[in-house]
């Protein structure tokens, strides 16, 4: 008598939300990975920073990195842009210190990214060198079971010998350039090795391509010198405008060398679309390195054509234009007589520069006093400022003029405090006026200005051309370049050339005669493995040739794969018979031959490997 079960004898339902979670079959939700451990996490860690994906994540982080670098002027190229940026940019000057916006290429947030790149490509680099190293070493794979589901394939029937078959096969493979070994029934040969070797030339220029950047910015300097024309210097220190010093590269590392601005030559368009385009830049300089004068060389330096002096190159960076200024106390007597580099402020060289005399003496009123002087120089003026300013139309110098505003009182300059020499510190000075109205005048060269209240004159006695230089010392450099040159090698390498694998198996049948089958395998997708396998075919035809009741292969990416109109999985049966053994043959090769990782024991387990 069966039992039956009464509703009081069922069982109890759960009081409570953890009793019904334990009777239900969905995973347990957690709120993050457990029992992984630190050795877990560090393993995974590692996994992420060297795949493919986080590599091209912080490639594309660099690049990013490197736009503020060429958009904001760096301390480390032009101190002078730098100092003119802040002054312009002053509410979000601050900010961009703090973020370590002029010193991005040194900047931590930079260096970061850098490092972990590097590491990455370290992470990948070496393991990859190895496996690789592996797969040379190791034979080709030996031929699958099932031929007829190579993406090309080829088969017929020879009376030759199989062995003879074989060992010629071996032979043909070999003269053309593949690895083949002949083991059995059956020669296993691959080629395209270079395409690996152009992947990892790849990774290991862009590893010295880093490297060379870094070495520079470890062991580089730059300085900057504003020169007027006539005027040298040497390469010291005390008589660079700015320098910039890395950790191994210091002032007293600098090349020993004199340099001397001759002339300069600057052309502009004059008419058309482009009129005010730039069209020449040339700075004739004299050179020598060390102290030996005897060996005085003469030369050029044009934008982006630098001078290569000793471990160093000059680069040419600027130019304007610099007045000749005179003045005169009220006794007449000289107080200020020199060359004053006006700074360029637009496109067409409308440039403001100051005038200090220091050393003007005793002014109108028995004090001792000093003169300052601020304005423009126009290589071009207009024929009234009305409207307009004092701007200049044209860079060229087709009718210079020079607009002066004058001060009377205290400079600064005997504070010991630096002062920048480009810009009139005004706290302490008066402004001269003349007729009610602030003193100032539009002065052609060989013109004089008499000065209000005694303070004597100002001549405007001509003008003369300058050039701002930069001296790089970049040892990386080369590194970096040879890098690059050899990352772009490697990168055609790994993309135009094919990795490739032939079987051939030749098989004596039962009923006399041999069965020949080639397959071919490629890592890409190519009609070069059809053509070699075609050639290879034909070769073989003499050691080898068909019955005559045999086509002869011509194409085999076109033929039908196996004797007797055989299909992708085999030959076609007759009769239900038939089919029988051939469904079974089937079903016996495809576990083998569905994945094809599993006939190709050289292709890479890591999907995030970075080929």
């Amino acid at each position: 008598m069966s039992k039956t079960t009464t509703e009081t004898e069922l069982p109890p339902v759960p009081d409570d939300d953890g009793a019904a979670e334990r009777l239900s079959t969905a995973p347990v939700e957690s709120e993050g990975p457990t029992g992984i451990g630190v050795l877990g996490w560090a393993r995974w860690m590692w996994r992420q920073l060297t795949s493919m994906r986080v590599a091209l994540i912080l490639l594309f982080l660099l690049s990013l990195a490197a736009i503020p670098g060429s958009l904001i002027p760096q301390n480390g190229q032009n101190q002078f842009k730098v100092q003119t940026w802040k002054a312009q940019h002053t509410a979000v000057a601050p900010i961009y210190e703090k973020l370590q916006l002029f010193d991005v290429y040194s900047s931590v947030w930079f260096s970061a990214i850098y490092i972990l790149l590097f590491v990455s490509l370290a992470g990948c680099i070496v393991p990859r060198t190895w496996q690789f190293v592996g797969v040379l070493r190791a034979r080709p794979p030996a031929a699958p079971r099932n031929l007829t589901r190579m993406p090309v394939y080829a088969a017929w029937r020879t009376e030759a010998d199989a062995d003879r078959v074989n060992a010629a096969a071996h032979r043909l493979l070999r003269r053309r350039g593949f690895r083949a070994h002949l083991s059995g029934d059956a020669v296993a040969a691959e080629k395209g090795y270079l395409r690996e070797v152009g992947n990892l030339l790849f990774h290991l220029s862009l590893f010295a391509l880093l490297g060379g950047f870094a070495w520079a910015s470890l062991a580089s300097g730059t300085g900057g010198k504003l020169m007027v024309e006539g005027q040298g210097y040497s390469n010291t220190i005390t008589q660079l405008d700015d320098f910039s010093g890395t950790r191994f590269y210091g002032n007293q590392d600098l090349d020993p060398f004199y340099l001397k601005l001759d002339g300069f030559t600057s052309k502009f368009q004059t008419q058309g679309d482009q009129m005010g385009a730039a069209r020449q830049f040339t700075a004739n300089v004299e050179y020598y390195r060390g102290s030996d004068e005897s060996k005085l060389k003469k030369g050029t330096i044009e934008v982006n054509h630098p001078l290569e002096i000793g471990g160093s190159k000059v680069y040419l960076i600027g130019h304007g234009y610099a007045p000749v200024i005179t003045v005169r106390n009220g006794n007449g007597e000289v107080v200020y007589h020199d060359v004053v580099p006006f700074l360029p402020q637009d496109a067409n060289l409308t440039s403001t520069g100051v005038v200090k005399v220091s050393d003007y003496g005793t002014g109108p009123d028995g004090n001792r006093t000093q003169l300052g002087f601020s304005g423009f120089f126009l290589p071009t003026a207009p024929v009234s400022f009305e409207g307009t300013g004092p701007i200049s139309l044209f860079p060229g110098d087709a009718a210079p003029e020079l607009v002066l505003n004058a001060f009377s009182g205290d400079l600064g300059t005997d504070s010991g405090l630096p002062q920048n020499i480009y810009q009139l510190n005004t706290r302490k000075l008066t402004q001269l006026t003349q007729d009610g109205q602030p003193a100032k005048a539009a002065l052609k060269p060989g013109q004089g200005w008499t000065l209000p209240n005694g303070y004597g004159s100002v001549t405007f006695e001509g003008y003369k051309q300058w050039a701002s230089f930069n001296v790089s010392h970049r040892p990386g450099n080369a590194i970096a370049l040879t890098g690059a040159v050899l990352a772009i090698l490697g990168l055609i390498g790994s993309l135009f050339i094919q990795r490739r694998r032939i079987w051939v198996r030749a098989v004596a049948l039962p009923g006399g005669g041999t069965q020949v089958e080639l397959a071919g395998l490629a890592r890409s997708e190519s009609a070069k493995i059809a053509e070699e396998l075609a050639e290879l075919a034909v070769d073989l035809q003499d050691d080898a040739p068909a019955s005559e009741d045999e086509p002869t292969p011509e194409d085999p990416a076109t033929e039908d794969p196996a004797p007797g109109g055989a299909g992708p999985d085999g030959p076609a049966p007759d009769d239900d018979t038939a089919a029988e053994p051939a469904a079974a043959d089937r079903a016996a090769a495809e576990p083998a031959a569905a994945d094809p990782a599993a006939e190709d024991p050289a292709a890479p387990a890591d999907q995030d490997s970075k080929e």
